[in-house]
């Protein structure tokens, strides 16, 4: 075990769906709360939000760790912490969703919230570069279900923000599939295209695969979850063909309820099925896994060889937003591991 362990860590790879608020864990939620709560939860209290049984109840414990987050101070922790665990992990690039949207209700509107915060989380970014090794890209979130006038705040900033800041890749929707679909986001999804950012979406991890055909239609270059896909044989040879990134979450989906077990994922069958698969974490403070243990679990439990666990990394370059010398580049490090 601890050979295929340190296999992992040397194997350079990226992340691609990682959700900052997610990697908060509970030690750095209590420090979030000693600066801004009366009276400050325990580790005990902070320990206990992270335990659920579904998705709502994911929503809930995600929604109740974002309002201690703040101002910049606060995120640029949270952001350098994150870096932190990923270069431990041998994390050489990772592309992570900030829930832009949730930020925005949550401050009333204003529009000039973001720019403080951006910059606390810039400065955390090129400090991680510069000292750790990890290059970092922001994907700016919409919650699907806040409403369509409240994501076009959050792509209309990406917009705005993206000329100063080139660290600013993408866009992405989020939120609950079961409550907005994509269509209702096509013309910003067109808008957002246009100004040169990057198109992904999270489809098929509670709903059926036409959400997945809904979110390729209005422009979804890469794709988040699409546990359902599998039940559609002509979907899976549509995303084979058209070589769509998909950005798989197995432990996340087994602690969201989504998937029994990880036994269970579609993780292999896609993966054999020749699907540009990328391996994730999502939340890996709320699921209890990151992503070197998603390879972990990968090898252990769906008996990925050490050569697949190299494609894995390979195709998670190859997925990512990097100019294509740098994929080249890291591709030739993976090789040679």
């Amino acid at each position: 075990m601890t050979e295929i362990k340190d296999f992992i860590r040397r194997l350079p790879k990226a992340e691609l769906h990682l959700h900052l608020e997610g990697t908060i864990l509970p030690a750095t939620l209590v420090e979030l709360s000693v600066r801004h709560d009366a009276t400050p939860l325990t580790l005990a209290q902070a320990e206990a939000l992270y335990h659920f049984t579904d998705f709502s109840g994911f929503m809930e414990a995600f929604k109740t760790v974002t309002r201690l987050l703040t101002g910049p101070e606060d995120y640029e922790l949270a952001a350098s912490r994150m870096i932190e665990q990923l270069a431990a992990q041998g994390v050489v690039h990772a592309e992570v969703y900030i829930s832009v949207g949730v930020i925005y209700l949550w401050r009333n509107h204003d529009p000039h919230v973001l720019e403080p915060i951006f910059a606390g989380l810039e400065r955390a970014r090129r400090r991680g570069e510069r000292e750790l090794g990890v290059s970092l890209y922001w994907i700016f979130d919409a919650v699907r279900h806040f409403s369509v006038p409240e994501a076009e705040r959050v792509f209309r900033k990406a917009i705005e923000l993206r000329p100063a800041h080139r660290s600013i890749i993408g866009i992405g929707l989020g939120g609950d599939e079961r409550r907005t679909g994509s269509e209702p986001f096509r013309h910003l999804f067109r808008e957002a295209r246009e100004a040169g950012l990057r198109l992904t979406n999270h489809a098929g991890e509670t709903t059926g695969p036409e959400a997945i055909w809904e979110a390729l239609a209005i422009g979804s270059e890469r794709l988040g979850h699409v546990v359902s896909a599998m039940q559609d044989l002509n979907l899976l040879q549509e995303l084979k063909a058209r070589g769509i990134p998909i950005e798989l979450n197995p432990t996340s989906n087994v602690r969201t309820g989504v998937c029994p077990s990880f036994a269970a994922h579609p993780l292999r069958s896609y993966f054999d099925a020749g699907l540009l698969v990328t391996l994730n974490s999502d939340d890996p403070a709320f699921f209890g896994s990151d992503l070197a243990n998603e390879y972990l679990l990968a090898h252990t439990v769906q008996n990925f060889t050490q050569n697949e666990l190299r494609r894995l990394a390979e195709n998670s370059i190859r997925a990512s937003f990097l100019p294509e010398s740098e994929k080249t580049a890291w591709l030739e490090k993976i090789e040679s591991i």
